[in-house]
């Protein structure tokens, strides 16, 4: 025999499934990750009481000014992430919900993450001294380069790690320093044939520029939209695709002579 449901009684049956998936959503763990600005390390000078570059074989240059890498702080792989913490990132300008396998290598431990992270880190430092010593056409003159930056990880200084070793090297090719007395911050992957990358997180990392007196952020063309997402006032946006138009970009600000790219 069959009875028949009331109306509110059918309703309240109908709704406890979903009211059981959304408390599990609420509760879950999810698989995301939550970014914020992090640190900037102006590498012509010294990051935790050691030089950033120091260089042998040649002789180096008194700079001025500051080219700053960018970084983002996210929270770690096995950090758990709830649903209030998705919809806050969302709604928060200083931070961004990013899912997880974007900022970490997929179902690897937090230690092989660390291990992977220094590994890039270790690459894209060996990249950004040939890209440098390639554009000075310095690269057979048995210059040794040795960059430090503790508690860094992955690609994404490279780009400022060779403007600045040819800050201390070549400054502008005239005499004057690129930055223009400046403080530029930037990021950016580079290989050897200085072509730059991107590299995610811009939004984040032009607020951290901006936060630490920058004025002028250098970013892949490629991820000119998504800088100007969330551009801080003050903060001038040059897109670069290689090492060369970045120089370029420099110089032309510190002269004030030539067109200086914009996003």
């Amino acid at each position: 025999m069959l009875s028949r449901l009331t109306r509110p009684q059918a309703l309240a049956v109908c709704a406890a499934p979903v009211v059981a998936l959304l408390a599990t959503a609420v509760f879950a763990p999810l698989p995301f990750s939550v970014a914020q600005p992090g640190l900037t390390a102006n590498v012509l000078g010294e990051n935790r009481g050691t030089e950033v570059i120091t260089i042998s074989g040649a002789p180096v240059r008194e700079t001025t000014g500051q080219l700053r890498m960018t970084t983002i702080e996210a929270t770690s792989p096995d950090t758990r992430v709830d649903l209030p913490d998705v919809v806050g990132g969302w709604f928060d300008t200083d931070r961004a919900v990013m899912p997880r396998d974007s900022v970490y290598p997929s179902g690897d431990s937090t230690e092989e993450i660390e291990r992977y992270n220094q590994r890039q880190m270790k690459e894209s430092q060996d990249e950004a001294t040939a890209a440098a010593l390639n554009h000075l056409g310095r690269e057979d003159e048995g210059i040794e380069v040795t960059l430090r930056l503790a508690d860094v990880g992955g690609p994404s200084a490279g780009l400022l790690f060779s403007l600045g070793i040819i800050d201390k090297l070549d400054g502008d090719g005239s005499g004057g320093d690129l930055t223009g007395g400046r403080i530029i911050a930037g990021t950016g992957t580079i290989d050897a044939a200085g072509r730059v990358g991107a590299v995610g997180g811009v939004p984040l990392k032009t607020q951290a520029a901006r936060r630490d007196g920058a004025t002028v952020f250098l970013v892949p063309a490629a991820e000119c939209s998504a800088a100007r997402a969330e551009l801080p006032e003050g903060l001038r946006l040059v897109p670069v695709t290689t090492l060369k138009g970045a120089v370029d970009a420099l110089v032309s600000l510190e002269k004030g002579t030539g067109k200086v790219p914009g996003c």
